[in-house]
């Protein structure tokens, strides 16, 4: 019997993810405060310290002074923080 592991995360087109991609970049490198919208989990507020690459996770330093690691699969939007 297989197991039921939830429901599945969208798909999205290239165009889409490099768009994404783009602005967390853009966003790491202007140091600016985000609101990344994440799959499943609602959403994570903060300044992007680290892009990886090799881990394809996003670090993302929150206003309390911890570091959340989001992987960027898990990311559907990207918006400034007001």
């Amino acid at each position: 019997m297989a197991k039921d592991k939830g429901p599945k995360r969208p798909t999205r087109d290239e165009y889409v993810l490099e768009e994404l991609g783009e602005r967390l970049v853009e966003a790491h490198q202007e140091k600016e405060n985000v609101e990344l919208e994440i799959w499943n989990q609602g959403s994570v507020v903060g300044r992007i310290v680290k892009l990886d690459s090799r881990t394809k996770l996003i670090h993302v330093e929150k206003g309390n002074g911890e570091t959340e690691r989001v992987p960027f699969m898990d990311i559907m939007k990207v918006s400034n923080a007001g």
